[in-house]
């Protein structure tokens, strides 16, 4: 009865306030999330989990101890797809995290991308910028992932200890610049050996998911392995 109660509310509610593709703007029909079949289909899918010594791997190529690494889709700034990543930051469509962490999750875990992998950890947001955008976007694709492939998620250990400007304006050198040194790991010996997935929204010189990994530097046989929604393309 509650179930029934529930559909039937939620297609009132949909009625008046029809769900939009967060790509095109359509009406998202019965059975769509997010974004429209059309738009999912069309979607600039880098299938980099599908190649050894891919571009996003060959970034972190002797600065963290890297096992895999791939990025969902291409970012490109005059693309649609874009609208994904802004109303997710910008729109507080913390829905549209876990959706898309899904959709994202679903795809890499029949090629065995996950395998292997003990924890995830979002690239944590310091605590006054979560507070003023009320979630962590990268924390909510995270659980989208988490829901798929059963891996537990860690947002505790990871802290951001340093409030910095937006990367977006910023060149590659004072992106690295402003984000070193700006994570601190607490209990270290809960990561002795264990494969860490880094999670993040979108990938761009990769100095923010560098600093998050470098905060494990020093635990002993800990392996990184990288995943983002979405990468910077040219």
């Amino acid at each position: 009865m509650e179930n029934t109660f529930k559909a039937w509310f939620l297609s009132f509610v949909h009625l008046f306030f029809p769900r939009q593709c967060a790509v095109c703007g359509s009406s998202l029909q019965e059975g769509e999330e997010g974004i429209c079949i059309r738009c999912n289909m069309n979607m600039p899918r880098t299938n980099y989990h599908l190649r050894e010594d891919n571009s996003v791997e060959r970034m972190f190529w002797g600065k963290i101890p890297l096992e895999r690494g791939t990025s969902f889709f291409y970012y490109h700034k005059g693309s649609d797809f874009r609208h994904i990543l802004h109303q997710l930051k910008y729109g507080g469509r913390k829905d549209l995290g876990e959706i898309m962490g899904r959709f994202m999750a679903a795809e890499l875990a029949a090629t065995g991308f996950f395998r292997g992998i003990d924890v995830i950890i979002p690239v944590p947001l310091h605590p006054r910028k979560q507070k003023l955008r009320g979630y962590n976007q990268s924390e909510c694709i995270a659980r989208g992932v988490s829901a798929v492939t059963g891996i537990p998620i860690d947002v505790s250990s990871v802290l951001r200890r340093r409030h910095t400007e937006t990367q977006t304006r910023k060149s590659a050198y004072e992106r690295w610049e402003n984000v070193d040194g700006i994570f601190l790991l607490r209990y270290p010996e809960r990561f002795v050996g264990k494969h860490i997935l880094i999670v993040d929204d979108v990938l761009t010189t990769g100095a923010t998911t560098t600093a998050c990994a470098d905060a494990l530097k020093d635990v002993g046989g800990v392996h990184v392995s990288i995943l983002t929604l979405a990468v910077a393309g040219s």
